[in-house]
């Protein structure tokens, strides 16, 4: 229940608190997260040129992904390998981010922590290599092969 300004909502030690705020819920709740999940990728793409260029390759590899002659399974995995290294992206900007905002200091559980973030990206960079080399590797070689 949602108390208002009165009396009424005076703790027992006199002191007013205040009062509590509805959670939004639904569509409008949905709404707002997309709000900020555009922000959160503006922000990215503003401070980190690894995500800028990363958002470039995926620009490019994307439509391969859904034109190269593959399974409807192999077109999404193509799309999700893409896509994992976006997301994995900017879970290390956030990671990089909020260990920034503790502090500038050089800590070695700081530096840690963005290290293993850099790996994460990496570890997707990798996922995303195998998975285009195994679908595609076989299709880029025959068409080498007809054509060289």
């Amino acid at each position: 229940m949602v108390r208002s300004n009165s009396s009424s909502s005076r703790s027992r030690s006199g002191q007013s608190s205040k009062p509590a705020q509805a959670k939004r819920s639904g569509l409008l709740r949905g709404l707002f997260a997309l709000r900020h999940s555009r922000d959160g990728i503006a922000a990215t793409w503003r401070e980190e040129s690894a995500f800028r260029q990363e958002v470039c390759v995926a620009a490019v590899l994307l439509p391969i992904a859904f034109l190269v002659p593959a399974s409807a399974a192999e077109h999404v995995l193509l799309a999700a390998s893409v896509l994992l290294v976006l997301l994995v992206e900017l879970i290390n900007s956030s990671i990089e981010a909020a260990i920034d905002r503790i502090s500038l200091e050089r800590h070695e559980l700081s530096g840690r922590a963005k290290d293993c973030g850099s790996a994460a990206v990496t570890v997707a960079i990798v996922i995303g290599v195998m998975t285009w080399g195994v679908i595609c590797g076989p299709l880029a070689w025959q068409w080498l092969r007809a054509h060289v």
